[in-house]
């Protein structure tokens, strides 16, 4: 047992790159080894560390458990959930969950939750709102056309990052048929409420528009910031601030985890608004109903 012949070996006085050298191991190797035990080395004792922290890194329960993995896959594809609301529903109902939403991802995108798929095929990923999507590689370059931001997302105060006041809000888009109408969505990052209003497309200027009859209906108290992403409706940002006094921060290109309110809630109304369908057959009492 070669942990036995470490035990010996540093009984004897050998130095680290010494006994190194005759288990053919680097140096740091044997270093994090003979560190195992907090005193004198053991090879019983280093053993049990081992074991120990070995079984910590076990894969989760999730996967060892077929009845807990078919629950979870049946909400992805069935209830077409996503990973945040199973381990939320989890927590609603039993208290706990035996598992977060990120090893849910992660094994997703890893394993595919142990389902078969043919290669290449990004399998149940398809099945989550945001559908997969491939992420860009390091490097990318942004071809669509730019606009001009006034504030980054570094800038934005921190009372909006904590969520410790109202106010804050998120703002995207949600598209239904190319060129046709769109809904704009603002979420405030505290209260999550949702507010929606159809524009009669997705040009600068009727985003503008829809944007200032919202605002118009938000009391000037809980208007302090917007975070939108950096796409060309938002173009015309400049005009709302200086009609409505708020300032808007953009977080990087391609980086939606900084509007993960927004985001997460605009996942849902495709669950009513699946991509194509014609926004301008869809009526104010509808949008209502909807958020």
């Amino acid at each position: 047992m070669e942990r036995g012949r470490i035990e010996s070996f540093i009984q004897l006085g050998l130095s680290f790159r010494e006994i190194a050298t005759r288990l053919n191991r680097s140096v740091s190797t044997i270093s994090r080894e003979a560190h195992r035990c907090n005193k004198e080395y053991k090879a019983l004792a280093a053993q049990k560390d081992y074991l120990k922290k070995r079984k910590a890194c076990r894969r989760p329960r999730i996967f060892e458990n077929a009845e807990l993995r078919s629950a979870v896959i049946s909400a992805i594809i069935d209830n077409h959930w996503s990973p945040e609301q199973i381990v939320g529903n989890y927590q609603r109902t039993e208290g706990s969950s035996p598992f977060s939403f990120i090893t849910i991802y992660r094994e997703i995108y890893r394993n595919n939750l142990g389902m078969p798929r043919s290669h290449g095929a990004r399998g149940i990923a398809r099945k989550l709102r945001h559908r997969g999507k491939t992420r860009h590689k390091k490097g990318y370059i942004e071809k669509r056309g730019k606009i001009p931001i006034s504030h980054k997302l570094l800038e934005r105060p921190s009372a909006a990052n904590m969520r410790t006041r109202l106010g804050d809000w998120e703002l995207d888009t949600v598209v239904g048929q190319d060129g046709g109408d769109v809904l704009v969505t603002m979420i405030d990052r505290r209260s999550r409420l949702l507010l929606a209003q159809r524009a009669t497309g997705r040009k600068a200027l009727p985003v503008l528009e829809t944007l200032k009859a919202m605002f118009a209906k938000i009391p000037h108290e809980i208007l302090h910031t917007v975070t939108p992403d950096r796409g060309r409706e938002f173009g015309r940002h400049g005009e709302l601030t200086d009609e409505y006094q708020v300032e808007f921060y953009f977080p990087n290109p391609h980086a939606p985890w900084a509007r993960g309110s927004n985001e997460n809630t605009n996942g849902l109304i495709r669950e009513y608004i699946p991509k194509g369908t014609d926004i301008a057959t869809i009526t104010d009492e509808e949008i209502n109903r909807m958020v």
